[in-house]
């Protein structure tokens, strides 16, 4: 009982200085012969209970009974001067980097990310 408690004040400290973006997608079983062997993402592709996995999208998800639960694999910059730089993400690396807008080559000090 005092590990459960443990756990869930942790959960609640935590919830609120976190900024990655979550959801959960509803349970489509995937099965065979009647049997459910795990969940279905939106391609059709199965992936097994406990599994976990990088999407094109950069989403890092896993597959438990309750459905497919995803949150965003990066952080995003928020601060730093917008008016002198910009941010560009690379899907490649599901990262951003932060650049002059005049001088790509040239990268901005960012303050603050969230997610």
């Amino acid at each position: 009982m005092k590990t459960i408690l443990a756990c869930l004040l942790v959960l609640a400290v935590s919830m609120p200085v976190s900024n990655a973006s979550c959801f959960l997608q509803p349970m489509k079983p995937g099965t065979s012969d009647g049997e459910i062997l795990g969940c279905l993402d939106s391609k059709g592709k199965l992936h097994q209970f406990g599994s976990r996995w990088r999407t094109d999208d950069c989403l890092d998800c896993s597959c438990s009974r309750d459905g497919i639960g995803c949150c965003t694999g990066y952080a995003t910059p928020v601060g730093y001067d917008k008016e002198k730089c910009v941010k560009i993400f690379s899907k490649a690396a599901c990262t951003y980097k932060v650049v002059e807008k005049n001088d790509h080559s040239k990268e901005c000090p960012v303050h603050q990310w969230v997610g």
